[in-house]
Parts: structure tokens; sequence; C-alpha cells
């Protein structure tokens, strides 16, 4: 069938049946670029960890983040998206419209990262793959834009939910933090492309519980002692994510050459992973010893450790490597868990608790929900990579107190952080985000009659009887430049004066210090300054010439059909 013809049978579906078929589409193509991201980085670290222990391992962080530069700025060209941010941003303001490219050059980037020892996830490349992919399937099939924002989350939800084999947490995290709303229509295409996604990841990978763990008996002491693990991780979430800005600041100001601050960054990799070799690439083999009860090391080395693991992830990503911080997240959680469980246990030797394994699955669930914000998402990840549903009520109580904590102190996600201070974050069906889909030029009215300043009052009878508005923009007869305007209730009472409205001229009675807005403005600057103004209709002024007028009412009527329009699909 030709494309054009399968595209002309695909719109004619019902908008369900359109859902479910991309849905399905998105999930095959997303889970296989998930599975296929796994399984390189298994087999390039699996290659490189024969060098650990010699000293040239310094230099395999420096190669592999100057040759991710190098692919993703000059080669690519797809240097400047930053992961779920990237992904939210388009969601936000361009109607999910992602990059072609950005569907493999981030894999790309990521393993080249990743496996040549750069502390990082490949949770976030995983996640602008599927979304672009998602995103570059409904402008083939030229969906619609709410469509298109729906398709885009579920290419994030597969990539979760293939990379993790956990469907439900690919569901939560796309609708908790992706898309920001939970609406039925939204979530049916982003869960059948988490299914999808999870049964490709399951065929090619097998069906495995990523973390093991032995069974948990829970006690009121270890509830109890919940609450202190929910401070000590809000603390370690505040410190990393306090980290990642300032040595992104730091090499952002010092270094202008990227490939100069790419060797910086990975020299200072390399040499980490010299004393503590257990930071390089995801950190995952850290939180299977620490699940298992199989971990063994001194209090004071296993806090330098969480220390350098933030360290490390702040410069691998700082410097331009391509990764996330999920996979940081869950080893920095589980080591502060486990720290945790062991001040406890030396402090009050005499109670008893359910063991180190624990604490250290209830701090990754804490860490997740401090550090996204996403407390929903910080449960079920760890309750389908751990198996952990007899932790249920530990995992509940840290993954909301932890958030709420951080919160305290960070207002935002690390996600949502810059997106909120460029004014980026809009979500669905709040003002922002209706007002940001109305362009200026949709609201523009031109059915208005010029004046020039030299006319007098007599000259202007004729155009108020053809005129349906009650005022008048004045322009500079040679020029051509917008001077102001002549409002009726300023004139009315001087028309029926036959010497007055013979000698009076409009340079008399115009105002010229009225507000003016550009067609550059967005809607929300517009509507802010009727709100300052206290005036009905605003001038638009292009150049010093007049274009138009905008007016509250049209405001409010493409106001009332944008809403109308993102509340179906």
């Amino acid at each position: 069938m030709k494309p054009n013809r399968l595209r002309s049978v695909f719109m004619n579906l019902d908008s369900r049946i359109q859902l479910l078929v991309i849905g399905i589409i998105v999930g095959l193509c997303s889970g296989l670029a998930a599975v296929g991201l796994n399984q390189g980085l298994q087999l390039f670290s699996g290659y490189l960890d024969q060098f650990h222990q010699h000293f040239y391992l310094v230099a395999f962080p420096v190669a592999g983040l100057l040759l991710t530069v190098i692919i993703m700025k000059y080669m690519i060209r797809d240097f400047d998206a930053h992961g779920v941010p990237e992904v939210i941003y388009s969601i936000s303001i361009r109607g999910g419209a992602l990059k072609f490219r950005s569907s493999f050059s981030k894999l790309i980037g990521s393993l080249i990262t990743i496996s040549s020892g750069g502390s990082a996830g490949p949770e976030a490349p995983v996640i602008i793959s599927g979304a672009a992919i998602g995103s570059n399937i409904a402008g083939y099939f030229k969906s619609n834009e709410m469509m298109r924002i729906a398709v885009a989350g579920s290419g994030a939800a597969a990539a979760i939910a293939s990379i993790f084999n956990a469907p439900i947490t690919g569901i939560i995290f796309t609708m908790e933090v992706i898309l920001g709303e939970w609406s039925t229509t939204m979530m049916f295409p982003v869960a059948i492309s988490s299914i999808t996604g999870t049964i490709v990841s399951r065929l090619l990978s097998g069906n495995q519980i990523s973390f093991a763990h032995r069974t948990f008996d829970v006690s009121i002491y270890d509830l109890l002692a919940c609450f202190g693990l929910a401070i000590a991780i809000a603390v370690f979430t505040l410190l990393f994510i306090r980290l990642l800005k300032v040595v992104s600041n730091i090499l952002d100001s010092r270094f202008k050459s990227l490939l100069l601050k790419a060797m910086i960054g990975g020299v200072v990799v390399g040499i980490i992973t010299i004393v503590f070799p257990q930071v390089r690439g995801e950190g995952y083999e850290v939180v299977r010893s620490l699940i298992g009860d199989r971990f063994s090391m001194d209090m004071i080395m296993v806090l330098g450790l969480i220390f350098m693991k933030m360290m490390a992830t702040s410069f691998t990503l700082g410097a331009g490597g391509a990764g996330g911080v999920f996979a940081p997240s869950l080893v920095i959680g589980s080591l502060g868990g486990w720290l945790y469980f062991q001040g406890l246990n030396t402090v009050f030797p005499h109670l008893q608790f359910s063991g180190s394994s624990l604490f250290a699955l209830v701090g990754m669930a804490g860490m997740i929900s401090g550090t996204m914000q996403a407390p929903l998402s910080g449960i079920f990840l760890i309750i389908e990579i751990t198996g952990g549903y007899d932790a249920i009520l530990p995992l509940l109580l840290v993954s909301f107190l932890t958030p709420m904590l951080v919160k305290l102190i960070e207002k935002h996600s690390i996600y949502h952080h810059e997106l909120v201070k460029r004014g980026y974050l809009l979500r669905p069906r709040t003002d922002g985000r209706i007002l940001a889909e109305i362009r200026p030029e949709e609201l523009l009215e031109q059915n208005l009659f010029s004046v020039y300043p030299d006319m007098i009052l007599a000259d202007l009878i004729p155009l108020i009887k053809k005129s349906s508005r009650n005022y008048f923009p004045v322009q500079d007869r040679d020029s051509g430049h917008y001077l102001g305007m002549v409002f009726f209730n300023d004139i009315k009472g001087f028309l029926f004066d036959p010497d007055l409205v013979n000698s009076i001229i409009l340079e008399e009675v115009m105002q010229t210090d009225l507000a003016t807005v550009s067609l550059k403005d967005s809607v929300i600057d517009i509507l802010h300054k009727f709100e300052t103004t206290g005036a009905w209709s605003l001038p638009v002024v292009e150049n010093d010439r007049f274009q138009g007028l905008i007016s509250k009412s049209s405001l409010l009527d493409h106001y009332r059909r944008e809403l109308k329009t993102q509340t179906e699909i």
C-alpha cells in the first residue's frame, strides 16, 4: 500500500483506533531501542571491564566524553537536547514536536559515554529516543497536536517500561513527570505503548527482576526508622541536585570550548574511578550487592563513595556526556539507605530491624521520588524492579516524605527547574498552556479606519458612520508612523457644535500615551498588559507602524476555543 494511501486510510479511522495503532507501533520501536541500548552497554562495558585495574583507565572517560561531544555536536548536530527536560519542553511549548535525529542521537551518545566509564544512566536517552520516535510517527500520519503530544508521551512510557521491565512505572512516570496530567484519553495510548514495549523487552531479554532481594518482615521499628531515613535521603537528594547545578555552571563559565570542557570532565571522572571503581557506568552491580545483602564496606568509605558518585555524575553530564540521573539516583539512594541502617544499628544495637537490604531498597525509592518530585514513580519503579511488595509501607512512607522535605528547599524537580525558570513548563489545561497555544496574529483585528493628525473633526464624521469601531488609529501622513488613537467618547461632545467640529484638529484630541503591544509578544504578556493598564483594546505596533488591535473579547473567544481543543483528541 502506498504511503499516501496508508495515511488516508489511517486518518479516516476513529481517533481511539488511531491511538491504539500508533501506540503499538511506538511501543515496538521504543522497546527495540531500549533493548538495543541495554545490550550494547553490556557488550562494551563488559569488554572494557578487563582494563579496570590499569592506571590508564583514566583515559577512557576522557576519550568517551570527547567522542560523544564530537559525534553529537559536529556530526549528528543534536547536542542541545537535554533528555527528559527536552521532552517536557516539546510537550509544553512545541506541541510534542521532536526532531527525528533525537530518536537515535542520544542512544549513540549514551552508549559511548556510559560504556567508556562515564557515570550516568541510560534511561533519559531512551526516554527522549522513545518520545522522538512517537512524535515522528504521529507526524507521518499527520496527527493533530493533542494526539502528537499523547504519542510522544507514549514513546517515553514504552522506553521506561522496556529498559526496566516495568510497565506500570512507564505509565505512571509519563503521566506524573512528562505529561503532567491523568486524563483517560492520554493514558490509553501511554498504556498501550508501555505494555507493547515491555512485551518486546521480555521476548528479547527475558522476564527478569533486575534487583532480587530476600523477603522482608517489616516491623514497627522499621516504620519508625523510616522517618529518619526520609530526612537522610532528602539531604543526599539536595546535595546531588545542588552538585549537578554547581558543576555544570562552573564548567560552562570556565571553559567555553566544548572539547576542552569534555576533556576536563573526563579527567575528573577518570581520577575518581581509579579510587572508587564502583562509580563507573550505571553502577547497578553496587545496587544488586546492597539489595542482596552481599555488600561490605567501611561506613566512611561508603560516605565517600556516595559523594564521589555524585561528583562523577555531575562532571559526566556537565561536561557534555549523554545520560540521565535515574541510575545514579538508584545507586546513591541504595548506598544512603545502607549507610543510614548501619548508623542506626550502631546507635540502637538491641532493636530488631529487618536489615540493611530493606533500607537500601527504600532509600532508592526515596531518592528517585525526591530528585524527580514524583513519589508514585519512585514507589512503583522500586516495586517492579525488585518485586518488593512486602516493603510497601516503608516505601510509601519514605517516597512521600522525601519529596515533601526536598520541596522545602528545592521547589521544582531536577527536570522542571530550568523549564520553570524560563517559563517553559506549561501543564495541560492551565491558563499558561492554553494561552501559549494562541498566537497574537490570531487575535489581530484590522477592520479600522486610519486617520491623520491634521484632519478636522468634520472629516472624521463620514468615517464614524461607516466604522463599526469607536476608535481610530492616527498615523503620520508622510511617514505612516503610528502616533496615537482617537476615541469616539473623547470627541462626541464636540460633534454637535458646528464651530468646534470645523476648527478642532485630531492632533488636539488624540491620545498618545496608550500602551501598545507587538506581534512578537506572547499572549501571556499581552494579557498581563491588559490587567496592568485596565484597557479593553490595545494597539499592535510593529516598526512604528499600526498593524491592528487586540481586544479582550477576541482573546476570551480564542481562549474558550483552545480550552475546548485541549480537552479533546
